[in-house]
């Protein structure tokens, strides 16, 4: 072989090389952006959907189809409080959210307008609400690892966690990660509880009462693929299971054998949404299907289905 062939060679094999070391660059580079964004999450999730046929999409919330109405609209006054999570009372048609780093509970209008604060006495770190019968709410405090049930009516201007009945969620795991997520399931009778990281599910009887039947009962998870379970909500129509991950930038829609039926993605871009949810913490819906969320700081967002 001439020095020449020999050069040319050499040059080839350089240029090759290099080509390749970029390549793999840009390979790390768009990998690492996924597992920052948890496409990885929304990836598996994606394909399953397209296995979905029209007649068990219009029986599901089928959450591709929301599109954010309101976006963003600041609570006033709670820029430090943490809003946490979020609950849907059909009897007087507003919403009550709690606030996890100064504890009260908050009533909204469903355009996310404040009607009243209440503070919670005695709570160290409220995380989840939910709305029960006859003005009854369960408030879980994730670092006493507490449920507790209260009455709330038109004329309560505070709560005090010494004036209503307990229940001790014992321990966690990840003892930091604990309780964090309740939604009043009425027509299976129970409340359902959610542990933020590992995300896992359980189940208390209940009559809607502040009587808890029995103990509380874990439930497989295994189609729980996201990073942290934030909170949890029931499809009043469906039945089905709404789970929210903070982390995860994700809601996800479980129907009632627990098994995924569709997602929504919360990064900026999709679904109507200008930015992405910084930290969503709280989601609930209404009998008509509407959709609402509140994200830390003091973030409102709703979103309408478009047929």
């Amino acid at each position: 072989m001439s020095s020449q062939t020999q050069l040319k060679t050499s040059r080839r094999s350089r240029f090759a090389m290099r080509w390749y070391s970029w390549l793999l660059l840009v390979a790390a580079a768009v990998y690492g952006l996924a597992f920052v964004m948890h496409w990885d999450d929304r990836g598996v999730l994606w394909v399953l959907e397209r296995f979905e046929s029209p007649a068990e999409r219009s029986e599901s919330v089928w959450l591709p189809d929301y599109r954010a109405v309101i976006d963003a609209k600041l609570l006033p006054g709670m820029e430090k409080d943490e809003a946490s999570d979020l609950s849907y009372n059909p009897q007087t048609k507003t919403l009550f959210s709690v606030m996890g780093k100064n504890p009260f509970l908050v009533e909204l209008t469903l355009q996310g307008d404040v009607l009243r604060k209440m503070p919670l006495v005695g709570w160290s770190n409220p995380e989840g609400v939910t709305v029960m019968e006859n003005g009854l709410m369960a408030i879980v405090d994730e670092r006493e690892h507490l449920l507790t049930i209260v009455k709330v009516d038109a004329n309560t201007r505070e709560l005090n966690v010494a004036d209503f009945p307990k229940y001790d969620l014992g321990p966690s795991k990840n003892q930091n990660k604990a309780f964090e997520a309740v939604a009043w399931d009425k027509r299976n009778q129970q409340l359902l509880l959610g542990e933020e990281r590992p995300p896992a599910l359980f189940t208390w009887k209940s009559d809607g009462s502040q009587t808890l039947a029995g103990d509380k009962r874990k439930l497989d998870s295994d189609e729980l693929d996201i990073r942290n379970l934030s909170a949890l909500a029931i499809d009043p129509r469906t039945g089905h299971t709404l789970v929210l991950s903070a982390d995860s930038h994700l809601l996800l829609e479980l129907d009632e054998k627990g098994e995924q039926v569709s997602f929504m993605t919360l990064l900026g871009g999709f679904n109507g949404l200008k930015n992405t949810i910084p930290r969503a913490e709280g989601v609930t819906m209404d009998e008509a299907g509407t959709l609402y969320m509140v994200s830390e700081p003091n973030l409102f967002y709703r979103f309408e289905k478009q047929r």
